[in-house]
């Protein structure tokens, strides 16, 4: 059983920063590919970013280039630096983490853990 905790989300203006963390226990970390998802109100859960247990990255296209995604596996976490902020970037942010994906890391149904969620609010 893995547990996740998301930290860093907030408040900032349109075209700030914000660094979103997630911390991991249960589980052996190493092995688990890990995505960041978003989910805006009367909207559905979407994709934003994942990293592989291996490090390949993967990222939607509308945070291409503004965001990045990172983990450290001495440290159990799992990190999202985004840049550029805009207003439609405004959601709940939760991180997920899965050991045995059959395919692409996109879809948010076969994740078997998630974190609570971290609200981030950019204000226009």
């Amino acid at each position: 059983q893995v547990q996740l905790v998301e930290s860093g989300g907030g408040l900032v203006q349109a075209g700030g920063s914000l660094r979103l963390s997630c911390a991991a226990s249960g589980g052996t970390f190493s092995i688990y590919n890990l995505g960041w998802f978003r989910q805006a109100p009367g909207k559905e859960r979407e994709f934003v970013a994942a990293i592989r247990w291996n490090q390949l990255t993967y990222y939607a296209d509308s945070v291409k280039g503004r965001f990045t995604i990172s983990r450290d596996n001495r440290k159990n976490t799992v990190s999202l630096q985004m840049n550029s902020l805009k207003s439609e970037d405004t959601a709940v942010y939760y991180c997920a983490a899965i050991a045995r994906p059959s395919g692409g890391l996109e879809n948010p149904v076969p994740y078997d853990y998630w974190g609570q969620g971290t609200q981030v609010t950019v204000s226009s």
